[in-house]
């Protein structure tokens, strides 16, 4: 395995991806990076052997392709011209629906990440945001802890915990306490050597707080408390691999107003309400009226309403991204048509 600078991460299959594209693209020299962070044109990149990250570009194709543009925690190929030639297959990635009324397009927040942490803030966590961003996580194959942050603001914050992992399916959940460092040993031994984990959540609720505490130094810039609610002021402007102490990797991200669905996910962070339904009369319950429903009367109402509400919004997409599929098939057939029939009049000519 190639071997990286700390707090770079770790890739096992790095090498043979590396080599099947040098084979697929025909350039023996391509390098290996990783993205660190996205900036307009240009992503920070950090590179076996060498001391310090540096800015490169990227080819034109890969800012048009489907998989969209670089981004933070790629694992990335670099050509001669120290320009971003490929990107390498992702493991563990988080995806939301690009932010905008109607838009059914994807943005990826972060690429090859082993744990989402969502963090929401105390004294009033909001659990249906929760859900919805462990949805999202869930669809990408990432595992999920939720941090319940500003500890110092509910006496009660370990059993608010407790109490809100149980209620949306999630085993971990901590109460954090970052000015005093009541429970970041904990989250920081969620996040083992090597590790690559991405903090989610709201503006305001103390992320950067978080990354400092975890970093052991005021790095992140932080927002003032309003007096009004307590909540700090969005400060993170893009998203960035952070190498911890202990070895372990941190994508920090801006704070997200919009959690819209993408690549579904409903099931893997409402796996008590997908138990439940198997034994439901119809394979299709909605779990409303339907006779013979077995999650009714078992699922709080909240929940269930949540599930609907997000179950919705992903059939919503999934028929916008196959009306687009079907565009493009349309597109494509109508090209060839074309290109048949000035071949065929150029025959007659």
């Amino acid at each position: 395995m190639t071997a990286f600078p700390a707090g770079i991460g770790r890739r096992d299959d790095l090498d043979a991806e590396l080599s099947e594209l040098r084979d697929q693209l025909g350039e023996a020299t391509l390098a290996p990076a990783r993205v660190l962070s996205q900036h307009s044109g240009v992503w920070l990149v950090a590179e076996p052997d060498v001391p310090e990250p540096r800015l490169v570009h990227a080819r034109a194709r890969l800012r048009e392709e489907a998989e969209g543009p670089p981004v933070t925690g790629d694992w990335v190929a670099l050509d001669d011209g120290d320009a971003i030639a490929a990107v390498l297959p992702r493991r563990g990635t988080v995806v939301r629906r690009a932010v905008g009324e109607g838009r059914a397009e994807r943005q990826v927040l972060a690429a090859n990440v082993e744990l989402a942490l969502i963090a929401e803030p105390l004294p009033d966590p909001n659990a249906r945001r929760a859900e919805r961003l462990a949805s999202i996580a869930g669809a990408g194959d990432v595992p999920v802890a939720l941090v319940l942050t500003k500890a110092d603001l509910d006496p009660d914050a370990d059993a608010t915990a407790l109490r809100l992992g149980r209620e949306i399916g999630l085993p971990d959940a901590i109460a954090v306490c970052s000015k005093s460092g009541d429970g970041v040993g904990i989250v920081r031994s969620l996040l083992p050597p090597g590790s690559t984990a991405v903090l989610l959540g709201p503006s305001g609720a103390g992320k950067s707080t978080l990354v400092n505490a975890l970093l052991g130094e005021e790095r992140q810039a932080t927002g003032d408390v309003r007096e009004s609610d307590r909540r700090g002021r969005h400060t993170t402007v893009t998203r960035e691999l952070l190498g911890l102490p202990h070895g372990g990797l941190l994508i920090d991200t801006p704070g997200m107003r919009e959690v819209g669905m993408w690549d579904g996910g409903v099931d893997d962070s409402f796996d008590d309400v997908a138990a439940l339904a198997a034994a439901c009369r119809f394979s299709d319950c909605a779990h409303d009226s339907e006779p013979d429903c077995a999650v009714r009367g078992e699922i709080a109402p909240e929940r269930l309403e949540a599930w609907r509400k997000l179950a919705r919004e992903q059939a919503w997409v999934d028929d916008r991204r196959a009306a687009a599929r079907a565009r493009e098939r349309l597109g494509r057939s109508y090209g060839r048509i074309q290109r048949k029939a000035r071949w065929v009049k150029g025959e007659e000519r």
